[in-house]
C-alpha cells in the first residue's frame, strides 16, 4: 500500500533521534523521485550486533518507500580510525583486517536489507584517488576552530591530550563521501552528528544541495547502561546462535524491553502500544519479551529456530530449572564490572574463583539459561540475571555500582 507524504514522514521519524532538516526532507520527498540514501560503516570488527541494526532498520524503511540505499563500507576511513568518542588516538587497522571484516559485513547486512535493492560500495573508490591538490582543497573547507567545536576533540585539547593531524581528516573524508555520492540523505548514530553535518557543509562548498541528516539513538546493551559494545560484553551479535540470542534478549530488564521494541522491532507502533497497555493491565512482561525474542531470532535465523529457542528457554529456565521465588541479591561491583568467576564466589555459588572457573570449563554455569563458556566474561553494573551452577544452585543477582 502506497503511503502519503504525511505517513512517510511519520515512518521515517520512527526510531530517529533528529531529522536535520525536516523541511528539506519534505521538499526532497515531494519531488517524487527516489532519494540517494547512504549510511557508512567502518569495518573495525568482524561482527555486527543489534546496536548496528538500528541504523539498518532505518535503511530498510527507506528501501520500503522506494528509495536507493547504499551500505557504504569505510575501507579508506577505517585506515584513519574514527576518533568519535575517543580520549586517545584510535589505532588504525591494516588493509588486510579491513577487507576481512568488510566481507563478513556483506554476509550479515542482508538479514535486514533487501539484497535486490541494496548497493554496497567502498569509499576507497574515490578517497583513494584524491590527488594531493584535491586533498588540500578539501582541507581548506574547514578550520581548526570548527574542528575543535567537536566535543571529543575539544575535551582532549583542553586536557592537553594529543590530537594527531590525521584525525582531523576523518570527518572531512566522511563528509567527502556525501559529495562523491551526491547523497540526498545520510544516516548515522547520534555520536556521528558532527561528521554528518560536515557532509552538509562540504556539499554546499562543492555546489551541491545539502543532504538531510537523520541520526538514530545508540542502543543500550544488555546491561541497560552502556552503549552496546562487544568490548563491554553487553552485546547481542547478529550471527549468534538462536539460543544465545534468545537468552540474551530475555535477560534485558522489563524497562529496557520497550526501548528494544522501539528501535529493533518492525511491529507497527500501534501494536507496541497495545503490548504496553497489556503490560500495564497485568500481563506478564516475560510473555511480552517472548514476542520480542521470537521476532528477532526469526529475522536473523528463521521461524522454526525462533520457536525452538523459546521452547528450549522455557524448558531450561522457566518450567524446570529455575525456582520462581528466588529473592534478589544485590552485589556491589566496580564501574568496570566483575568477572563471572569472581561474581559466583561473591554470591556464594562457588567456594572460590578457581572452583567457579572449573565449573565454567565443565559447562555447568548458566546465566539466564545460557551456558557460559568464557572465563573472561565480565558483567557490568545495572543488570539483573539468574545465575545457575550445576542443577541445584541458583541465585538472582542484581549488580549495582559501588558508590
Amino acid at each position: 500500500m502506497m503511503m502519503n507524504l504525511e505517513e512517510q514522514i511519520a515512518e521515517l521519524r520512527r526510531g530517529a533521534h533528529e531529522v536535520l532538516i525536516e523541511a528539506d526532507l519534505i521538499k526532497k520527498l515531494k519531488r517524487g523521485t527516489p532519494l540517494r540514501v547512504k549510511a557508512g560503516f567502518d569495518p573495525t570488527a568482524p561482527d555486527l550486533h543489534l546496536g548496528h541494526t538500528v541504523l539498518l532498520n532505518k535503511m530498510r524503511q527507506f528501501q520500503n518507500l522506494g528509495h536507493s540505499v547504499t551500505f557504504l563500507i569505510g575501507d579508506f576511513t577505517g585506515l584513519i580510525g574514527d576518533p568519535t568518542g575517543r580520549n586517545v588516538t584510535r589505532p588504525a587497522l591494516t588493509a588486510e583486517e579491513i577487507q576481512a571484516n568488510a566481507r563478513t559485513y556483506e554476509q550479515q547486512v542482508f538479514k535486514i536489507l533487501d539484497p535486490e535493492r541494496t548497493r554496497i560500495d567502498f569509499n576507497s573508490r574515490w578517497l583513494g584517488k584524491l590527488t594531493s591538490t584535491e586533498m588540500v582543497k578539501l582541507s581548506a573547507q574547514y578550520t581548526v576552530a570548527r574542528m575543535l567545536e567537536r566535543d571529543d576533540f575539544s575535551k582532549r585539547h583542553k586536557a592537553g591530550q594529543p590530537i594527531s593531524l590525521h584525525e582531523f581528516l576523518y570527518p572531512l573524508a566522511q563528509g567527502y563521501d556525501s559529495v562523491a555520492m551526491r547523497a540526498d540523505v545520510e544516516l548515522g548514530g547520534t555520536d556521528q552528528k558532527f561528521n554528518l553535518l560536515v557532509g552538509r557543509s562540504l556539499q554546499e562548498a562543492y555546489g551541491q544541495e545539502p543532504q538531510v541528516v537523520i541520526t538514530t539513538p545508540l542502543l543500550e546493551g544488555t546491561d541497560g547502561i552502556n552503549k552496546m559494545s562487544k568490548s563491554l560484553g553487553n552485546y547481542i551479535g547478529v550471527a549468534e546462535s538462536p539460543d544465545a540470542m534468545f537468552g540474551k534478549l530475555m535477560s534485558v530488564s522489563d524497562e529496557l524491553m520497550w526501548r528494544y521494541f522501539e528501535l529493533l522491532s518492525l511491529k507497527p507502533l500501534t501494536q507496541i502500544a497495545t503490548l504496553k497497555a497489556a503490560a500495564a493491565s497485568g500481563r506478564n512482561p516475560r510473555d511480552i519479551k517472548f514476542e520480542l525474542g521470537r521476532e528477532l531470532v526469526a529475522r536473523f535465523h528463521d521461524e522454526a529456530s525462533a520457536e525452538r529457542a523459546q521452547r528450549d528457554f522455557t524448558s531450561r529456565v522457566s518450567d524446570k530449572a529455575v525456582p520462581t521465588d528466588l529473592p534478589v541479591k544485590v552485589i556491589q561491583v566496580e564501574s568496570t564490572g566483575l568477572r563471572v568467576g569472581n561474581l559466583l564466589k561473591e554470591a556464594g555459588l562457588a567456594a572460590s574463583t578457581s572452583e567457579a572457573n572449573r565449573k565454567i570449563d565443565e559447562g555447568a554455569v548458566r546465566i539466564d539459561g545460557t551456558k557460559v563458556t568464557d572465563r573472561g566474561l565480565t558483567l557490568n553494573p545495572g543488570v539483573e540475571h539468574v545465575f545457575q551452577v550445576g542443577s541445584k544452585r541458583f541465585a538472582r543477582l542484581k549488580l549495582e555500582a559501588k558508590v
